[in-house]
């Protein structure tokens, strides 16, 4: 009688299990724990957990595919971890780490292009990996100290990099040299133009406006923010933001408006684009890191890592409307559009 109650009691609490898991949402938000090494997808209608998973030592920053299937993770390991934890988001399983060998310290993570493109900070550079061959197929040296996060252009022809502790960023383009690959009838052979340029000192978070032609940099030492012409590839202007402590700079969808979270302090700080000038300040905790936008220009989240939520903004109210409890410090957030 108690083994058969015993049974029961276990069907019973398998049966549970099956009805708390859900399916992964064809559009998720990911959400990024630093404390407790966490995945947490997030189905963005409810604002719901639908799944925790493990994300690898020292999670940093998070990408998902194109197909909105796998989703990347940088295990920064302050510039000396060598790992890009991979999720696949419709098993919910993890899935064999890519190992970076020499190049330490990954941050930065875009998906462009089929390729993941990742910062190596602790090897001064950034490269591309092709999930199709499994192999890093690209790098390309910086020469500039704590490159951070990367940018990459539609068409995979321009990319920028922040490098913190150089204050510098560094705009970077593709183009087809006259020289021939060796061998008879080789290919032209691709070369890579660098262009660095001076910003403030701590240039961390940075963003490019949607219709391309301008770059803001978040100087987190300066407090300053460093706006950038993309085509003139220099500093048209800098601005006196009082954003000391910045980690994340994001503009709206519409690019009206640039977001700055800042880790010292307890304000989101909105600017307009347009007048370069401060919109507003949004009480959020204790500090701030990732900012994310959402596609259709209704809501941005921004992880408050010191208080353990991540909170939910309306882009036409400037208001917060609700709060997403999901791993513990939230950092890195991500889109996953599966197709």
């Amino acid at each position: 009688m108690n083994l058969r109650r015993f049974v029961v009691l276990v069907a019973l609490a398998t049966f549970a299990t099956v009805v708390r898991a859900a399916e992964t949402p064809q559009v998720s938000l990911l959400i990024l724990g630093k404390s407790d090494q966490s995945l947490s997808i997030v189905n963005p209608a409810s604002l719901q957990v639908v799944a925790t998973l493990p994300s690898g030592p020292d999670p940093h920053e998070v990408i998902a595919s194109d197909d909105g299937k796998f989703a990347y993770i940088s295990n920064y390991g302050g510039g000396t971890f060598n790992t890009i934890t991979v999720v696949d988001l419709v098993a919910q399983k993890p899935r064999p780490a890519i190992d970076l060998g020499a190049l330490r310290g990954p941050h930065g993570l875009v998906f462009a292009g089929g390729k993941l493109w990742f910062t190596a900070e602790g090897a001064k550079v950034l490269g591309s990996y092709d999930p199709a061959t499994q192999t890093i197929d690209w790098v390309l040296g910086t020469g500039q100290d704590r490159t951070h996060m990367v940018y990459v252009f539609p068409g995979e022809n321009k990319l920028i990099t922040s490098n913190v502790s150089s204050a510098t960023v560094t705009l970077i383009e593709k183009e087809s040299s006259q020289l021939r690959s060796p061998g008879p009838g080789g290919p032209p052979r691709t070369e890579w133009n660098e262009t660095v340029i001076p910003v403030g000192k701590g240039s961390e978070g940075f963003d490019v406006s949607p219709d391309g032609q301008e770059l803001w940099v978040a100087n987190a030492q300066d407090g300053t923010i460093s706006v950038i012409d993309v085509a003139a590839k220099k500093v048209v202007k800098t601005l006196d933001a009082n954003v000391r402590g910045a980690n994340r700079l994001k503009f709206t969808p519409d690019g009206k408006l640039a977001f700055v979270s800042s880790l010292g302090g307890s304000d989101l700080a909105v600017f307009d684009r347009a007048s370069r000038k401060e919109a507003k300040r949004i009480k959020l905790g204790h500090g701030a890191a990732g900012i994310l936008m959402e596609p259709d220009g209704a809501r941005a989240f921004v992880a408050c890592t010191p208080d353990s939520y991540v909170v939910v903004i309306d882009l036409k109210s400037l208001e917060i409307t609700g709060k997403i409890i999901a791993g513990k410090n939230p950092d890195g957030l991500a889109w996953a559009v599966r197709k």
